[in-house]
């Protein structure tokens, strides 16, 4: 009776949350991928907005290699900026700084990155697992990869796994030096959790699917960027940390500007493996 009593209690209470202030968000991530690359900037929404965000068309994107003294112009096309400077060419070139310019409504936005030392995969295993025996939710096949920290400093990863091509994610780890928030050892191989991070859990690989793995670098500032937006992302719970904008690297450098940007500017150098389960 005390249970029934407790659960009539239950009302749905309609919350009115304040629009609060739209800012442009920057999503721009330069790699030493060959190909195309893309730099997105929409308009941030309301928290209870179920819409799309709105894509700003009218910027003007500029790279600069700061290293190499390149810059390179970014057009709008379809969705997106991008710039492609062949098949088999790069933008991004280890150990050299970019520095991001976005001119819109007026105003000069800037942001610099540098794109840090990664390290090889060497391999990827997996092993089938069952509900049964093992206890895992599902049956499926859990991925490992294998690649050990560069020696010589601290270095900063951030590790992206993908089902059968690059548009399916998987998981995000991001990781210093082989291990998660605080360097242990130089040199040493990624422990066995950021291993096997690579595995959705609830979702494993299944015979025939296609593992991708790839290692990105980061520079400090942009891991402590990524790992702030990954607890945002997956707060919860009784002590969840408060929503927040995270603060973006790109400062607007116009003589009384007023406006801001939310997101981020990064670079990366990527090392990439794949195995199909077989």
């Amino acid at each position: 009776m005390i249970m029934a009593g407790f659960s009539a209690c239950t009302d749905t209470i309609d919350v009115n949350v304040a629009k609060g202030t739209s800012y442009p968000v920057l999503d721009a991530w330069i790699t030493n991928e060959p190909g195309l690359q893309v730099i997105r900037l929409t308009q941030s929404v309301p928290y209870t907005d179920q819409a799309p965000a709105p894509v700003i068309k009218d910027a003007i994107i500029t790279l600069i290699d700061e290293t190499a003294g390149q810059t390179y112009a970014f057009n709008f096309n379809d969705s997106a900026y991008t710039f492609n400077p062949g098949d088999n060419a790069t933008v991004g070139v280890t150990g050299h700084a970019y520095r991001l310019r976005v001119v819109y409504k007026g105003e000069t936005f800037e942001a610099i990155d540098t794109i840090k030392r990664t390290t090889p995969i060497d391999s990827i295993t997996y092993k089938y697992k069952t509900k049964s025996e093992n206890a895992v939710p599902k049956d499926g096949y859990e991925a490992k990869f294998h690649a050990v920290d560069v020696k010589g400093a601290v270095d900063y990863y951030w590790i992206r796994s993908y089902r059968n091509n690059v548009w399916h994610r998987v998981a995000d780890t991001y990781s210093v030096d082989g291990y998660f928030d605080q360097s242990v050892l130089d040199g040493a191989s990624f422990i066995l959790p950021i291993q096997e991070g690579i595995t959705d859990e609830e979702h494993p690989y299944q015979l025939g699917e296609k593992i991708i793995v790839k290692i990105r670098s980061l520079t400090y500032q942009s891991h402590f960027f990524l790992t702030q937006v990954d607890e945002q992302i997956n707060a919860g719970g009784l002590f969840a940390k408060v929503l927040e904008n995270v603060k973006c690297n790109a400062t607007n450098i116009t003589p009384g500007g007023k406006q801001k940007l939310l997101g981020w500017f990064g670079t990366s150098a990527v090392s990439s493996s794949e195995k199909v389960i077989e």
